[in-house]
């Protein structure tokens, strides 16, 4: 079975084709967004937000 639902790969998607354009900024700094790492994040967080089926975050240590 699949960690991730369809709603979630396409959040990630609009993020990562924001990033791509120059046009995906992060909280609120509202700073660019250069990295793929953090464009998909900022994906999953909205992905969790709008309740798609994403797994939950990692504790950090």
């Amino acid at each position: 079975m699949a960690a991730y639902g369809k709603k979630a790969s396409a959040k990630v998607a609009r993020a990562m084709h924001e990033k791509k354009k120059g046009t995906l900024r992060s909280g609120k700094s509202g700073k660019k967004v250069t990295s793929r790492k953090q464009a998909i994040a900022i994906g999953l967080s909205e992905a969790r937000r709008s309740g798609a089926k994403v797994p939950r975050k990692r504790a950090s240590h």
